[in-house]
């Protein structure tokens, strides 16, 4: 196939298109550029159909290259590209979820995309372009796909949305939304929201949904026609699917059985009975000749979803028997872990997050080298999800995706709230541990995290809460909002959409779907929902702690700061670092020290930071001409003698300041260590001091004679 070029304006800048043979022996591949960010992504189709049931076999890799932003790797020994950085992760998750729920139901094959990116100039993220340059890929393979999606970040500064905003302005801006959506109908779909906002009202939401909208049209007008131009004919799909008069005797024998198997509260047991529920229709269908296990566990999925579904939307009967708007009993408390430096656990009916809060010295700090970062961070969140919080047996090894995801997730629902570094000067680090799974755990970890900062003295600006909505619609369009989601509503039902925020507006939202996408007037509702409940929670959460504790904990860490001239650095510091390390060792601290003098003391005990700070301070003192101190022999020449008279600030008592003695070995009537009353004489351009006598010579050495 020839390369073909594409081309559009999108945001007052050119979105480029261009596809050739390079990739060849994938089944679909697109080089997307815009500015100067170019990014390469591929889909690729197995041969054979998978067994799963529950999941659709979709991978996603994005892969960042050093190159693309012409770096070499830091680390000495290894500078190929390892593991996925986080924001690699967290980016693949992204264009996973707007892929996802566009693949055809009865589609099995395992489908892998692969988004590389190629180019970066520095401005653009490159995030958005790969989800773009995925959804063309899919659009033209032989991969059945009821895509396009058109997908846009959009920003808000001094009050004017933006399209595609740059790394600054979204530094500067209080919006930051990537939005994906679809054409049906006619009428525009959201499929995927993410953003993380400076406690932004919901309006602003919609807002900038509706200011997207032509653009979002334009690119998925864009990609239909690559489509008619370079699309390849798709796969052919093989429904998997039973005999309508079995499936009728089906649900005629076990639909009494499904429904109360989806009004079953006790979570484990519930699993029992769906294994044995299984069980009994694969034997059923085996009488009729039917030996097919995926068909058996197909069949269950889609009762299970059916009725879950009429029950919902016809009748607002909620598994637990909960109202549609109402949550699960909430509690929370506070210090809950004896030595930490702040700990609070949330339970929102079976959901319970532990988190715990640890500070550290600025030095504590993770240093970030990525494509598309370096530098340091402060504030710190990471969401561990163990076996035994579903009650399953399996190894526990590192985090895998959705960890990561979710604690960044919460992170960025936390950091609009963190004080300043001057506000602040600590490293934070927070871990929610969930101890019990059942819907929405990062939104509980959202506020147990905000109850450990609180608890630990932290002062954020204002505590945060999460909730998560969810959906059932049927194929008439009627629907519910669900607030407060817990597993089978999830696992089940059509959306999940979780919004994080303080009383004063949103920080952070994730929303992802099973249908094609939800409209303006879905929008809305889930919003108006999410800021009902998130209020409500707030008011559970001030109950047991209103406002940051006055003190940290006792068993935290104390730093105290010190202002000293830039050019004294080098006297703290020491040769080879003798001076710093001394200090670090006899008083046990640690030290940071900032290019424009700012030194920054870190002590389990406060005593222990002021040892150093006063240290310190004499080491940086500026001698002036005239003040008196009890210095102490250093050294004696035949012209003077060296007398140091603070830490590390040594003077010059010359001899000719010493009447009476010329001709005389000083060395033989001073000693290194005697204490002699100096007063400083003058400081010349160079910053040497030079001494005179305090004391009259005769009293000082009438020992001596």
């Amino acid at each position: 196939m020839e390369d073909r070029k594409f081309e559009i304006e999108i945001g007052h800048r050119k979105l480029i298109i261009e596809i050739g043979d390079l990739v060849e022996q994938a089944a679909g591949a697109v080089f997307a550029r815009y500015d100067d960010t170019m990014v390469l992504a591929t889909v690729t189709v197995s041969d054979t159909p998978s067994e799963e049931v529950d999941f659709f076999p979709l991978t996603v890799d994005y892969e960042e290259r050093f190159y693309a932003a012409g770096k070499i790797r830091g680390p000495r020994y290894i500078k190929r590209e390892t593991r996925p950085s986080d924001e690699a992760i967290c980016n693949a998750r992204l264009i996973d979820r707007a892929l996802r729920p566009l693949f055809p139901e009865d589609f099995n094959f395992p489908v892998q995309v692969i988004v590389t990116v190629l180019s970066w100039d520095g401005k653009h993220d490159p995030d958005v372009l790969g989800l773009l340059a995925a959804s063309t890929a899919l659009l033209i393979s032989k991969i059945p796909w009821n895509g396009p999606v058109g997908a846009l970040r959009i920003g808000k500064l001094n009050g004017k949305f933006l399209i595609n905003p740059n790394y600054e302005e979204r530094e500067a801006g209080n919006l930051d939304l990537v939005i994906s959506a679809i054409e049906k109908n006619g009428e525009l779909l959201i499929n995927m929201l993410e953003g993380g906002f400076n406690e932004v009202a919901e309006e602003n939401i919609v807002e900038a949904f509706n200011f997207a909208k032509e653009e979002l049209k334009k690119l998925i007008n864009f990609q239909k026609e690559i489509q008619k131009k370079a699309g390849r004919p798709k796969m052919e799909i093989k429904p998997l699917t039973l005999d309508k008069e079995i499936e009728r005797e089906l649900r005629e024998i076990f639909e009494k059985k499904i429904e109360a198997l989806i009004y079953q509260t006790e979570k484990n047991e519930k699993k029992d009975k769906i294994k044995e529920l299984r069980e009994e229709i694969t034997n059923f269908l085996k009488e009729k000749g039917i030996e097919d296990q995926i068909l058996a566990a197909k069949f269950l999925k889609k009762e299970l979803k059916r009725v879950l579904h009429e029950n919902i939307i016809q009748k607002e009967k909620r598994p637990d028997g909960r109202k549609l708007d109402q949550m699960r009993e909430i509690s929370c408390r506070v210090g809950v872990l004896p030595r930490t430096h702040g700990s609070a656990l949330f339970v929102r009916g079976q959901t319970k997050s532990l988190s715990i809060l640890t500070l550290g010295a600025p030095g504590d700090v993770q240093l970030l080298e990525g494509m598309e970062i370096v530098g340091k961070k402060r504030f710190m969140h990471h969401y561990n999800f163990p076996p035994y919080s579903t009650g399953e047996v399996r190894p526990i090894k590192g985090p895998g995706r959705r960890e990561i995801g979710h604690g960044v997730l919460v992170e960025r629902a936390l950091l609009p709230i963190i004080p300043s570094f001057e506000e602040f000067p600590y490293t934070i680090r927070i871990v929610s541990e969930i101890l019990s799974s059942n819907g929405s755990t990062s939104m509980a970890s959202c506020c147990s995290s905000s109850l450990a900062l609180m608890d630990a003295g932290v002062p954020i600006k204002a505590p945060v809460a999460g909730i998560a909505l969810g959906l059932m619609m049927n194929e008439n369009g009627n629907y519910k909002v669900l607030t407060d989601i817990q597993g089978p509503e999830d696992q089940n039902g059509d959306m999940d959409f979780k919004i994080a925020g303080t009383k004063k507006g949103i920080t952070a939202i994730q929303m992802d779907v099973k249908i094609p996408g939800i409209n303006e007037k879905i929008l809305k509702e889930c919003l108006e929902r999410g800021k009902k409940a998130r209020m409500e929670i707030l008011q559970i959460m001030e109950k047991v702690i209103k406002e940051p504790r006055k003190e940290l904990s006792p068993f935290a860490p104390r730093i105290l700061t010190i202002q000293i001239n830039p050019e004294k650095i080098r006297e703290v510091i020491g040769p080879g670092g003798k001076t710093i390390n001394e200090i670090i060792g006899e008083c046990g601290v640690s030290i940071d020290i900032e290019e424009n003098g700012k030194i920054f003391v870190t002590a389990e005990k406060e005593e222990a930071a002021k040892k150093a700070i006063s240290w310190i301070k004499n080491l940086t003192r500026e001698v002036k001409a005239g003040e008196v101190f009890q210095g102490k022999v250093k050294r004696t020449y035949n012209f003077g003698i060296l007398i140091e008279i603070l830490p590390g600030q040594d003077g010059l008592l010359h001899i000719s300041q010493l009447k009476g003695l010329k001709g005389q070995k000083l060395d033989q009537i001073f000693k290194i260590g005697d204490i002699l009353p100096v007063k400083v004489v003058a400081i010349d351009k160079q910053g040497r001091i030079s001494l005179g006598l305090a004391s009259p010579l005769k009293q000082l050495v009438r020992r001596k004679y």
